[in-house]
């Protein structure tokens, strides 16, 4: 949060092992909220059998004009991930076509561990 008891949020999703810029997704910026949502859609051009070797790297950023971005926290999805997060994988590489929703708990390292 910053002095004015707000944030200015935003999500980073990259597809690792990293594909350059096509790997890369950002949302757009909620201004002054502690409570955002993001209702944005990303799709990736890579073939569903490559998929399963990678890993969905997800952290949230608090902007910051003229300064570092401060980092919130994050989570991984893949095949490294463990318990809810690793389920969560399967039942999507299982179900390519589908929409599959779930929440996950952010951890706050800046190099994000595994459940």
């Amino acid at each position: 949060m910053d002095a004015n008891g707000y944030s200015d949020p935003y999500v980073k999703i990259c597809l690792k092992p990293d594909m350059g810029k096509k790997g890369k997704c950002k949302t757009q910026i909620k201004k002054r909220t502690l409570n955002p949502e993001f209702n944005e859609e990303f799709g990736y051009d890579i073939k569903h059998s490559e998929l399963a070797k990678k890993t969905l790297d997800i952290s949230v950023w608090d902007y910051d004009i003229g300064k570092a971005n401060d980092y919130i926290g994050g989570c991984q999805l893949g095949i490294t991930a463990k318990g809810e997060r690793l389920k969560h994988w399967y039942e999507c590489l299982k179900n390519k076509d589908k929409k599959i929703e779930r929440w996950h708990t952010l951890m706050n390292e800046n190099h994000v561990s595994s459940d």
